[in-house]
């Protein structure tokens, strides 16, 4: 028999491989995408304890909310995180809030869908320590800190 071509056997063999190479790879890409969206978040929070800090300095008083800084003139941080809000699809799996007086501020850093784009909540104020919470809370309370 002079027959060209692969068995059915051989093409379920390579299918196999192929289903446990992936079966390895996505989880650790999945993670990979939840860690990176982690890191921005971390780096937004202090952008935005930044800039509070910098709209005291000037105004007196922490700013009120994201919008405060998103439209100050200068602005203190960029307007596509000022609009990173509840609600929105957030900034890299993230919404992020301000509250402000004239004596502190709260801000906080939310995944937009727990356990999907993040698995944790990260919190800072005018002390300018993040803090971080695996809970996916409003209001989030010091479990770690990070440096």
């Amino acid at each position: 028999m002079n027959r060209k071509g692969f068995t059915l056997v051989e093409i379920m063999i390579v299918v196999a491989i192929i289903a446990l190479l992936a079966a390895i790879a996505i989880p650790n890409l999945l993670r990979a995408r939840l860690n990176s969206n982690e890191s921005a978040a971390i780096s937004a929070l202090k952008t935005i304890a930044t800039g509070a800090i910098s709209f005291r300095s000037v105004n007196v008083a922490y700013p009120a909310n994201l919008a405060a800084l998103s439209g100050a003139t200068p602005a203190y941080i960029d307007g596509a995180l000022g609009a990173a809000l509840p609600g929105t699809n957030g900034r890299g799996g993230y919404v992020f809030t301000l509250a402000g007086t004239a004596s502190a501020f709260t801000a906080t850093a939310q995944p937009v869908i727990f356990q999907t784009t993040g698995v944790r909540s990260f919190f800072v104020d005018e002390s300018g320590v993040i803090r971080w919470t695996d809970a996916n809370a409003a209001a989030t309370v010091a479990s770690t800190v990070l440096e």
